[in-house]
């Protein structure tokens, strides 16, 4: 009875082991997430920890998805030009964001080249300078995501692959700021981008504080430092722009809505896409336009939307003026 019993512990023991000592699980997805994370330093035991965590992976966000659908994505796309145009009125709050954090905002222009208003417009367009708060989970929603996601299609195949790849930042992420996976919650918009500057986990790499060792996406301070760090790293934005060598970028912008409706494929910046789609640009031959179509080009490393890197530029531009 006794060598029955030692061998069941045994047994127990040899499978709990196995179950922290590699990324074996019935989902192929979530041993890629797992295999990611562990690549990053996560330990095997904290990785499946997460994995296995009922409130983590069997919990979804039906929300996001509905609106992670192409007719939505469509419609929010459609509606940037609008929203850009509604934001303009947030122009006061913006110079006071700037006079307020105007110690950061010094630092981040002399550490990385990033114009403070170009900083601002960007906080502005994603949370209304931190007034927005996000209700949603980033691990449900990229879970969700990888759960639901059928690879029929190129656009499919990019959702799965990036919702692992976000999945397996989370669980870095928090492996590293020493959270159970059940404290490990990031709150995120319905595409699963979290804090003040709507930083996707992809990108926590480039997150900075202000002062302290561990950026925190929700202060203002290590938002600003965060979206500057970005810029730099991401977008080799390094040299300030002098606005008074740039055209009437309201004037241009209103020309680029015209151009952009009247026009199928129409791009500010772009003739050619990665993979090879034509585009109509905006900016092509026209030599005035080639300092702004350099910068926009830059803004939209952090969105890759023509409108909404005009819209960042044209906020940017009349804070600038209402500041100075």
């Amino acid at each position: 009875m006794k060598t029955k019993l030692l061998l069941i512990l045994l047994t127990l023991t040899t499978l709990l082991q196995a179950k922290y000592t590699n990324c074996d699980f019935k989902n192929k997805n979530y041993s890629d997430v797992c295999k990611q994370a562990v690549k990053a330093g996560v330990s095997y035991e904290y990785a499946n920890k997460f994995l296995t965590s009922y409130f983590k992976t069997k919990k979804y966000d039906e929300v996001s998805w509905t609106y992670l659908q192409p007719n939505k994505i469509k419609h929010h796309q459609a509606q940037e030009k609008k929203a850009n145009n509604i934001l303009v009125k947030y122009i006061p709050q913006m110079v006071q964001n700037l006079q307020k954090y105007k110690e950061v905002y010094d630092y981040v222009e002399k550490k990385y080249g990033v114009n403070r208003e170009i900083i601002a417009a960007i906080l502005l367009k994603e949370t209304k300078l931190g007034k927005i708060k996000p209700s949603h989970d980033a691990f449900i929603v990229f879970n969700t995501m990888v759960v639901r996601t059928k690879p029929n299609s190129t656009r499919e195949k990019w959702l799965l692959k990036m919702g692992k790849t976000n999945m397996a930042s989370i669980i870095t992420h928090c492996y590293k700021a020493e959270l159970a996976p059940e404290q490990c919650n990031l709150a995120s918009s319905y595409a699963g981008a979290v804090g003040i500057p709507q930083f996707m986990p992809n990108s926590f790499i480039y997150a900075k504080s202000y002062t302290n060792r561990v950026a925190d996406l929700t202060k203002m301070q290590d938002a600003i430092v965060s979206a500057a760090n970005f810029l730099h790293e991401k977008a080799s934005f390094n040299e300030l722009i002098n606005w008074d060598r740039f055209p009437d970028v309201p004037q241009i912008e209103a020309q680029w809505y015209e151009y952009d409706y009247a026009t199928k494929n129409a791009s500010f910046v772009y003739d050619t896409s990665k993979s090879g789609k034509v585009y109509n640009c905006f900016t092509k031959g026209k030599p005035a336009l080639q300092k702004m179509k350099e910068y926009t080009k830059k803004i939209m490393r952090y969105n890759n939307s023509s409108n909404y890197a005009v819209g960042v530029m044209r906020l940017a531009y009349e804070a600038h003026y209402s500041l100075y």
